[in-house]
């Protein structure tokens, strides 16, 4: 479908939250760090760096309007990452992160995107592993 990113599907995996974290994997799938940074980094995909900088110095341009990545992998589990990347407005209702894996009850979604996930269970795994890694 044109003007979908490559990574986006047609459902969202269900998750069970407990507390401030998910703590299964979405896939039962190991996350890639390589292909994760290749989406966090991404102007098209992940657009991470609209918002975070990170320890990605062949990067311009990279945001202060969110926290910065580097040591995120130090202050949070992979579960509490994991929660932060499918939908941050669970533990902040005011964030202007996305909800990269959620659909239901989002406003302002443009046709292209209603009903599908920025980001699928795979790559949402996938940006958990590299994010997991920064701990410097």
């Amino acid at each position: 479908m044109a003007g979908a990113p490559a990574f986006a599907q047609p459902s969202v995996v269900p998750v069970t939250v407990v507390g401030d974290a998910i703590p299964a994997s979405l896939t039962g799938v190991p996350g890639d760090a390589a292909r994760g940074r290749a989406i966090v980094t991404s102007r098209r995909s992940g657009l991470c760096l609209l918002c975070h900088a990170g320890p990605f110095p062949e990067e311009r341009f990279q945001g202060t309007l969110g926290p910065d990545l580097r040591g995120v992998g130090a202050r949070l589990s992979a579960a509490q990452l994991r929660l932060r990347v499918v939908d941050g407005r669970r533990l902040n209702p005011a964030t202007t992160m996305p909800a990269y894996h959620r659909v239901d009850g989002l406003a302002r979604v443009g046709n292209a995107w209603r009903g599908k996930p920025l980001l699928d269970a795979q790559a949402v795994e996938d940006v958990v592993a590299l994010l997991a890694t920064l701990t410097d």
